[in-house]
């Protein structure tokens, strides 16, 4: 081949290592032959959806042919009816990663740079990468965002600084002075991206609202989905509220109709579903307490978590252990790329599911020694 397509491309892209999500059930069935699988590697709802979303995209079907309404008015609507926000400061995405890159794309050049905290989420590098911006990530402390250190870290070039709270993968939280102290310090120039994933399965008094700190932060942008706690993963739909300057030039750039008919009807139908969200929400809650027993029974260090995930140390590189886990059905997550080589993140699933990856977990490491050694 004469010509390299790969140096052909923007040199920020030629840099970047595709996303690896987590793995899918099919695939191990493809690879090992088994069946009966448990997945807690994505964050994703155990429930499935709510009924009243089920409902709602059943009666969508028959317009399928049609395009869906391009500036989606009634799930804006129902989303600021919600939050008690105007629907001009909505801007819709397929999935909360794609408005992530929206304001990459928006307030970001070859000559600026974004910010985040080690062990933060994948995406805020790689939207950042792929535009040929610089990226700087602030070392953690505690396993989550040093907000002074970045503080100290802006500099001219500064323009966008991402924000998880809960943050993924650690699910260390941030409470609400720290949040306003470190926006204090931050120049109005400077778009703050609160990325709210996991928001709706805190129960933390000092956890902040982010929707609530928008009429103090003009330069605040709050991102949330409903791929978490909504159960809609599969559908690809999230949002963010911000200033209405700010969903203007997001609005701009956004691809036309980059929120499908049925995840519009699905989300609208979900805001509504309140004992949907409450049983999901306690499922979650119950799941955790249970996991965070079984590791301190087994003598395995976890980092607490307020999402819908928990992150444990297995005392061993951790991609060993969750090949073995693998073998036994149970896909979890190795966390290695964000400098967490012997961690791994567990989605909280059904108490079934919890169960059966302790099994598994347990078989693993009294295989491998580490469970003894640890428990000792």
């Amino acid at each position: 081949m004469a010509c390299d397509y790969i140096e052909l491309a923007n040199k920020g892209v030629q840099g970047l290592q595709p996303y690896q999500p987590g793995k899918p059930v099919e695939e191990l069935e493809r690879e090992l032959g088994i069946s009966n699988i448990v997945k807690l590697a994505s964050n994703e709802n155990p429930l499935g959806p709510s009924p009243k979303a089920l409902a709602a995209i059943r009666n969508q079907m028959p317009e399928l042919t049609r395009y869906p309404d391009g500036n989606a008015f009634r799930l804006k609507q129902a989303i600021a009816d919600k939050l008690g926000v105007d629907t001009d400061q909505i801007t819709l995405g397929n999935g909360s990663n794609d408005v992530l890159e929206l304001i990459a794309r928006s307030y970001l050049t070859a000559h600026s740079a974004s910010m985040y905290s080690q062990h933060a989420f994948a995406v805020y590098p790689i939207v950042t990468q792929a535009i040929g911006a610089q990226h700087i990530a602030v070392p953690a402390v505690n396993w989550g965002h040093d907000l002074d250190a970045m503080a100290a870290a802006i500099t001219d070039k500064t323009r966008v600084i991402f924000i998880a709270n809960p943050n993924n993968p650690t699910g260390t939280w941030l409470s609400e002075n720290a949040v306003r102290t470190f926006l204090d310090k931050v120049p109005e120039r400077i778009i703050v991206v609160l990325d709210e994933a996991y928001t709706e399965y805190v129960d933390q008094a000092e956890f902040p609202d982010g929707i609530r700190l928008l009429s103090d932060y003009p330069n605040l942008v709050v991102t949330r989905t409903f791929s978490k706690a909504y159960g809609l993963a599969g559908l690809r739909i999230g949002y963010s509220v911000s200033h209405p300057q700010v969903a203007d030039i997001l609005n701009r750039i956004r691809q036309p109709f980059n929120a499908n008919m049925l995840a519009q009807e699905a989300a609208i139908a979900a805001l509504q579903d309140e004992d949907y969200l409450a049983k999901s929400i306690q499922v979650n809650a119950d799941g955790m307490a249970y996991l965070e027993e079984e590791f301190k029974r087994m003598g395995l260090d976890y980092i607490p978590s307020v999402g819908n995930f928990i992150s444990v140390d297995v005392g061993q590189p951790a991609g060993s252990v969750d090949d073995a886990l693998l073998q036994e059905g149970v896909i979890v997550r190795p966390v290695a790329p964000y400098q967490m080589p012997n961690h791994l993140r567990v989605s909280i699933g059904t108490m079934e599911e919890n169960q059966r990856f302790i099994a598994a977990l347990e078989k693993v490491l009294a295989t491998s020694g580490t469970e003894n050694e640890q428990g000792e």
